[in-house]
């Protein structure tokens, strides 16, 4: 690899690279994401290769793996350039026809995506529903490029802003353009960004840090996992933007240990930005020097927490540290640190290369820029979405996830993680920004967005959030360990039919507690999903508690399934399926239910043929008496 020496040499490089690759030329790119190795991509991408071989097509056909494009729910995903179509749920027996097509500049019209609603295929991006409502100014590159190649990122304009960031503008520049964009932290705090690198810009000290915080715990998130596995050079590239900004002369790349696949990805992007001269020792020839190495993190929910993370690369527990000082005044041993998230990193180079004016023309008043959410949960269409700040929930769930599977009503979304709130059907129409989900109960966090149907019971829900954050609270402060405890075992009481009155009181205190009285983010947002789900869906409190009913049919200890025997045709498929033998009868005997033994699986009710419907499910009333042996003999010629 040739060391690049100045800006002049970056640009030498990067006409070297597309004068020598043909625009024209057929390439079949495989998504080797960590969503999309599961379901087989990397034997697609062998099938690929082989398929070429054979048929001696080495030389015209590119075969090439690339990060993940976002549409997870249809994997493994591959794009077939320059005609730029994107076959869904690839497997190796379809190679061949894949290879062949691609050869004739043609297109397999089965593996084409259809939309569920109008029952179009889509050819390209922009006629796919999923992508033609996004703005990817992040992730658009992901399907475009070779995460462990370099010269991919460069090709399309890699290092770019960090050649102009150098040669053309001063560290007080760069702080006053990104300060300019105002662009608000995407970890989840929404912290100024521009606001923080001035305040470690102007900390003293000769030795400062940057840090990328790639410890994302959200359960069903992976916004963080998807650039830094598919685009490292985007995170590298600001950081490095970053560390001139501020003067610093370390980073480190903090990657949670859950991410085996973005470690190895990030370490070989370093390792060639190093070789390119792009990080390191007088990078591009300014004389600026940055040293950045890879960490992984120690699988603690808390250490997303910017102390927390500082404390466990010192090596001590990752637990919160009191603030002030904050990190960019004192951070990781004493000195002035900055840390942002990867995707806030990954905005650094739009920012400088299109200018802080255009990156603020995009999103709402106080909330500039995209946001790249992890959907998931009851919609069609699950994956990562990249969208302009101001988009409604509505939009995002029935144009973008192509609303809810198998004609189900819509219930909640709860949007920023487990800390995060849940949000009704009557809010759908509100915009998604920082402010306005606050307002809402709710938080942005760093992206995650779970939608719920009408079988979600919210108090089960709450309870689901509140168990999790239970055992990820480092417990070092009271309010937090005790007042999260309290809520669990109370929601955990309420769900089991033990709810008493002063419960939902109760609840409201202690979550006023965490809140006030949290040493950091993960105490004081903990009670989101309590006080949003008590907030909209009281309602369904009201009804465990009062009347020891579960509305969703949801909590086991609240439901019961019996036979109705007027209905019943003996037909046996509840019985055979029962996974307990908790079901009675056999061969022209009416069936019944041993609620003893009776798990309360639902295996029995699902099952049930829907022209009998002899199963009933119920809530809050008593079981019918199982009817006694006599009465149990089915008459002839009542089978259904």
């Amino acid at each position: 690899m040739p060391r690049l020496n100045s800006a002049v040499d970056l640009e030498e490089l990067r006409r070297e690279i597309v004068s020598k690759r043909d625009p024209k030329q057929p390439c079949i790119a495989v998504c080797a994401g960590t969503g999309c190795i599961p379901l087989g991509a990397k034997r697609v991408k062998a099938a690929l290769k082989e398929e070429v071989r054979k048929r001696g097509l080495e030389a015209k056909i590119e075969i090439k793996e690339t990060g993940c494009p976002g549409f997870c729910e249809k994997g493994p995903i591959v794009n077939s350039y320059p005609q730029g179509v994107c076959y869904c749920g690839v497997q190796p027996e379809d190679v061949a026809e894949v290879v062949s097509q691609t050869a004739k500049g043609e297109i397999v019209n089965r593996l084409l995506y259809v939309d569920p609603v109008t029952k179009q295929k889509a050819i390209h991006e922009h006629d796919n529903p999923f992508y033609k409502y996004q703005m990817r100014l992040l992730l658009g590159n992901n399907a475009k490029l070779d995460p462990r190649n370099i010269d991919d990122s460069i090709a399309l304009g890699g290092y770019s802003a960090l050649a102009k960031a150098l040669s053309q503008m001063t560290p007080e520049k760069v702080v006053d353009e990104v300060d300019k964009s105002r662009l608000r932290g995407r970890g989840g705090a929404g912290f100024p960004t521009g606001r923080k690198w001035k305040i470690a810009k102007n900390s003293p000290g000769e030795t400062k840090y940057v840090i990328v915080n790639c410890d994302e715990g959200d359960p069903g998130a992976f916004m963080d996992r998807a650039i830094i596995e598919g685009n490292p050079h985007s995170v590298l590239e600001g950081l490095v933007i970053g560390a001139y900004a501020i003067g610093a002369c370390e980073g480190v790349i903090y990657v949670r240990e859950e991410y085996p696949l973005a470690v190895e990805n990030v370490g070989i992007a370093v390792k060639q930005a190093e070789e390119y001269g792009v990080l390191g020792k007088d990078i591009l020839g300014s004389g600026f020097d940055l040293n950045v190495k890879v960490a992984r993190g120690g699988g603690a929910f808390v250490c997303g927490e910017e102390t927390a993370l500082i404390a466990s690369l010192e090596g001590k527990p990752g637990e919160p540290e009191q603030r002030p000082p904050y990190p960019a005044v004192s951070g990781l041993w004493g000195k002035p640190t900055n840390i942002n998230n990867v995707e806030t990193w990954a905005n650094i180079p739009l920012i400088i290369n299109n200018s802080a004016d255009w990156f603020a023309s995009i999103g709402t008043a106080d909330s500039k820029g995209t946001k790249i959410f992890s959907l998931v949960g009851k919609v069609n269409n699950t994956g990562l979405v990249e969208v302009p700040m101001g988009i409604s929930l509505r939009d995002i769930i029935y144009k973008i996830g192509g609303g809810i599977p198998n004609g189900r009503k819509f219930k909640a979304v709860q949007t920023g993680g487990p800390s995060g709130g849940c949000i009704p059907e009557e809010l759908l129409d509100a915009p998604v920004d920082y402010d306005e989900l606050a307002k809402l109960g709710s938080i942005m966090g760093s992206g995650g967005m779970i939608v719920m149907d009408e079988d979600t019971c919210m108090v089960d829900i709450a309870k689901y959030f509140v168990d999790f954050l239970a055992d990820e609270s480092c417990g070092k402060c009271l309010s937090c360990r005790e007042a999260i405890w309290q809520m669990h075992e109370i929601l955990k009481d309420i769900t089991q039919g033990r709810g008493r009155k002063g419960d939902i009181e109760l609840l409201g205190r202690l979550a006023g507690t965490a809140q006030e009285a949290s040493l950091c983010a993960l105490g004081q947002t903990a009670p989101n999903p309590v006080l949003t789900t008590l907030r909209y869906f009281r309602d369904e409190y009201v009804a465990h508690i009062e009347e020891k009913r579960c509305p969703a049919y949801v909590c086991k200890s609240l439901i019961s399934y019996y036979v109705d025997p007027g209905a019943c045709k003996a037909c046996m498929i509840c019985l055979k399926n029962c996974p307990v033998e908790a079901i009675e009868g056999g061969k022209n005997l009416i069936h019944s239910i041993d609620q003893e033994k009776c798990i309360k699986c639902g295996a029995c009710y699902r099952l049930c043929p829907p022209r009998f419907g002899a199963v009933v499910r119920l809530s809050g009333e008593p079981v019918l008496p199982p009817l006694p042996a006599e009465q149990r003999v089915l008459a002839r010629g009542k089978k259904g």
